[in-house]
């Protein structure tokens, strides 16, 4: 049964950073590539960033390139997500998923399968 659980959201004041953490579990992590979106309320899911099964592709939204840093470690089966100088802007929930089988994702959502539950970011002003 595949899961993928986000950790690591919260509460922090603008130009702060956080964490974000999505554990997977399953077969074969590094089969997979994962993405990271967000969705604010009242608006539709966004793309904010991927990473290919090796970790040596990545990919960024153009609103978060240079903030935002995402990394794996498939001994762990964990992808993270590093938000640097956050903004009020960067408020929502965001999502981990698991990318189709073998291949790198980006912004297309059908490009995944599964998802995780979200975790909740608030940045304040």
């Amino acid at each position: 049964q595949v899961q993928l659980v986000e950790s690591g959201g919260g509460l922090v004041q603008a130009g702060g950073s956080l964490r974000l953490s999505c554990a997977y579990s399953g077969r074969a992590f590094t089969w997979y590539a994962v993405g990271w979106f967000r969705q604010a309320p009242g608006r539709e899911r966004e793309f904010v960033a991927s990473i290919s099964g090796s970790g040596h592709d990545t990919r960024y939204a153009d609103s978060v390139k240079g903030r935002f840093t995402i990394s794996r470690d498939n001994a762990k089966d964990t992808v993270y997500l590093q938000m640097n100088t956050l903004k009020p802007e960067d408020t929502a929930v965001y999502y981990c998923a698991r990318g189709l089988q073998f291949r790198m994702v980006g912004p297309a959502v059908n490009e995944y399968d599964y998802w995780g539950q979200g975790t909740q970011v608030t940045v304040s002003s």
